[in-house]
């Protein structure tokens, strides 16, 4: 008995490391790499044997990388606010509010997401032309509302349609109005579930490619996927391969800063009615 709980002790922690080290090797192998300059990019090594800063500074300081990291952050900033907005004004109305066919709607919400990307390129590139904001930060603020507002009002429908009733009985008794509701009952409770959304939401307008690279052609306003992908080295065949790589962990730190600011808000939204009683 004691060997067979020893087996399944060594299997079940053999199988976390090779799961967290697949995860974690490709982005510390972009580390490495991006320390790396010359010939020595080909060399097989898993240990930084010298801090060669030079592929982070000629990032830094050549094109327009430092300004498509502010257009990535303007247009994800706006793009979680938006989302966060209209998200908890539907989640109240579709978990709170008795209406024919609301069922229908939350479904048709969330179906929207599941259409590729491409398959709403070409109309949407229509309306954004003819809306007259193509080539412009609010261009890839209104496509990606698309895939952002989806789940965010289907996870916040679905965390506040768990919240007591109780709650909400008591606001109205005491003469509150259903945006009163909102901002000083239902919202302080939210934190958890919205930061969680919120943080899905940035990673997904922070890492989209496709619309960023078919409603935006001027490189002052591109994004930080699109900049990475136009990268070019001397020639068609020689990419910059160490440039390439500090780039991208340049913008996959961020990401990571705010998973570990968030986390416990991330945890608990996560959690969050998985419990009742």
């Amino acid at each position: 008995m004691n060997m067979m709980k020893l087996l399944k002790t060594t299997a079940f922690y053999a199988l976390v490391v090779f799961i967290v080290v697949e995860s974690i090797f490709p982005f510390y192998y972009a580390i490495l790499t991006s320390f790396k300059s010359g010939q020595a990019i080909f060399e097989i090594d898993y240990i930084i044997k010298d801090f060669d800063w030079s592929n982070y500074i000629s990032v830094l300081s050549s094109g327009t990388f430092p300004r498509n990291v502010l257009n990535s952050v303007f247009v994800s900033t706006v793009v979680v606010i938006i989302s966060l907005f209209l998200a908890v004004t539907a989640a109240f109305a579709l978990s709170r509010i008795r209406f024919r066919g609301r069922s229908l709607l939350l479904l048709t919400i969330l179906s929207v997401s599941m259409f590729p990307q491409i398959a709403v390129l070409a109309g949407l590139f229509e309306l954004i032309r003819g809306m007259g904001i193509y080539n412009s930060p609010f261009a890839l603020i209104f496509s990606y509302m698309i895939f952002t507002l989806p789940f965010t009002v289907w996870i916040l429908t679905t965390f506040m349609r768990d919240m007591p009733i109780e709650i909400e009985e008591a606001a109205i008794v005491d003469g509150a109005s259903p945006w009163v509701i909102i901002t000083k009952v239902f919202l302080p409770l939210m934190w958890p579930a919205m930061v969680t959304t919120g943080l899905l939401a940035f990673i997904a307008a922070w890492n989209e490619f496709l619309f960023a690279l078919t409603f935006v052609s001027n490189d002052d306003q591109r994004t930080v996927p699109v900049a990475i992908a136009l990268i070019s080295g001397a020639s068609e065949f020689e990419l910059p391969w160490g440039n390439i790589m500090a780039a991208s962990v340049i913008v996959t730190i961020p990401l990571i800063v705010l998973v570990l600011i968030f986390q416990r808000k991330i945890i608990s939204g996560l959690t969050a009615g998985g419990v009742k009683g």
